[in-house]
């Protein structure tokens, strides 16, 4: 009796789905600009037609989120993306400047893996496989197992539009023997030349070891500063559309909310009347306890849930009528659970004295958790916004709009996406929302303009004048630098 060995059964698989898709790339290496413009556009045309059926399905195999905002974000995936990349020159010369003598010439990396989560599986791989086609790669995704059925799903719509317009066959597959042997294979094959890892912390980790050059992004732990000088029903009414929308399972979304002790009764008092929960202080323990593990990790069962639903999970009465659960915080840690990421509608609720304790207190949460990601703050005081601007550890900083659909771009002009890299600060190699820019290598053809000889003349002159200035040495450090030009300029004319 035979019994398939499924470790290695996953490997040969991905083994060939990179022989495949490296053939795949090296034909759509050939292709212009207008037919990769082709491609893109019969795949945001599927894609977009089909929104609706896979958000359902994701909603239904996962049980994260709800369908009718997965709707909007595969719309954001492939609509949204596709009307800010429509335009954009990714393939042969990017630009020519004869003055200069640079020209700049795109060059695609090859072979893409793409690490697909299970809190945003379609929209993710609508994202990801048009910024691949864009920009002349091909892209295997590896599924979360929890989001296999609705991944397959959406990368067969993608492979049957494909088909329509004679594109090669291996451009976009999936892994469909999911297992951790099947993506650090992926990860680490030599034709692999790139990974975009979406997904926890653990998996963006075995990303960046896995040798091949990657872009991952790290978790997200967004404070919201609502400042003294704030339109309150503005503000709260933003911070509760976005940590509900599809159930806070958006990374960038709020994660706890800091106000000054000059607002606070305000806020509360507004967030309650717009549908928020305060939890009693005598159950905020036990939310706590439910939300997040002792090993600080958050709870799967309360992921991307409901108020009412993670209000029962945890055995409390919490109304039906509850749009977000607030518990108050005032420390920071693992052992202070409101402080840590969760994705689902639970913030924590900090009090300070003025915006410079706020200032403070926010730095602090991201260092433990969240550098580098995403904070937003509610003010109309323009030196204020400036001060976090400066000194805030984040890549995003929104100011009076909700984090999670400020983050990706659907109300702010950031570049549209569903992977946000958080910079050296926060262990990523990138702080820009990944576009296809992100994806091509620019080869720089560079003409002479100097030889040996002038920059010897050049310094020789340099020099002279140096050594003329040398009366001038009372200058200021200002006026002397001046001089020095100038002089310099008039000789070298």
């Amino acid at each position: 009796m035979f019994i398939e060995d499924k470790d290695l059964a996953s490997i040969q698989e991905v083994r060939n789905l990179i022989r495949t898709a490296k053939k795949a790339q090296k034909e759509l290496a050939q292709l212009n600009q207008e037919q990769i413009d082709t491609l893109v556009k019969v795949v945001t045309k599927a894609c977009y037609e089909q929104r609706e059926y896979l958000a359902k399905l994701a909603v239904e195999e996962t049980g994260f989120g709800c369908w009718e905002d997965k709707v909007l974000k595969n719309t954001l995936a492939s609509q949204g993306v596709y009307e800010e990349i429509r335009d954009l020159k990714t393939v042969g010369v990017l630009s020519e400047d004869s003055k200069k003598g640079i020209t700049e010439v795109a060059l695609p990396v090859g072979v893409i893996a793409g690490l697909i989560p299970s809190t945003n599986p379609t929209s993710t791989v609508i994202y990801k496989a048009l910024l691949a086609l864009k920009t002349g790669n091909s892209i295997i995704f590896s599924p979360h197992p929890h989001a296999l059925k609705c991944i397959e799903a959406t990368v067969a719509i993608i492979q049957d539009a494909l088909k329509t317009v004679g594109a090669p066959a291996g451009v976009v597959t999936s892994i469909h023997r999911v297992s951790i042997s099947a993506t650090n294979e992926l990860m680490r094959h030599k034709d692999t030349k790139l990974i975009l890892a979406t997904g926890g912390t653990a998996m963006v980790r075995a990303a960046y070891s896995s040798g091949t050059p990657a872009i991952g992004v790290g978790p997200g732990n967004g404070p919201a500063y609502i400042e003294s000088s704030a339109d309150i029903p503005h503000a709260v009414q933003q911070i509760l559309d976005s940590k509900t929308f599809d159930n806070g399972v958006i990374c960038a979304s709020e994660q706890s909310i800091i106000v000054d002790q000059s607002n606070q009764e305000a806020v509360i008092a507004e967030f309650q009347r717009q549908g928020a929960y305060f939890v009693p202080d005598s159950d905020a323990k036990k939310l706590g306890a439910a939300v997040i593990q002792p090993s600080g990790l958050m709870n799967p069962q309360m992921v991307g849930k409901t108020a009412p639903e993670i209000g029962k999970l945890a055995g409390l009465s919490v109304p039906e009528t509850a749009r977000v659960l607030i518990a108050r915080e005032t420390g920071i840690g693992k052992q202070h659970p409101f402080s840590m990421e969760k994705l689902c509608p639970v913030l924590g609720f900090y009090t300070v004295k003025d915006w410079k304790e706020a200032s403070t207190l926010t730095n602090s949460i991201l260092q433990n958790e969240g550098i580098g990601h995403t904070f937003a703050i509610h003010s109309q005081n323009k030196e204020i916004i400036r001060h976090f601007s400066l000194y805030t550890p984040v890549s995003r900083l929104l100011v009076n709009t909700g984090s999670a659909l400020g983050g990706v771009g659907a109300t702010t002009n950031l570049f549209p996406a569903l992977t946000l890299g958080c910079g050296g600060i926060g262990g990523s190699s990138t702080s820009d929302n990944i576009s296809p820019m992100n994806l091509i290598n620019v080869r720089r053809i560079a003409t002479g303009q100097r030889s040996l000889a002038d920059l010897r003349k050049a310094e020789n002159q340099v020099a002279e004048v140096v050594k003329e200035l040398k009366p001038e040495c009372s200058l200021s450090d200002e006026a002397l630098i001046e001089a020095l030009v100038a002089k310099v300029l008039e000789k070298l004319k």
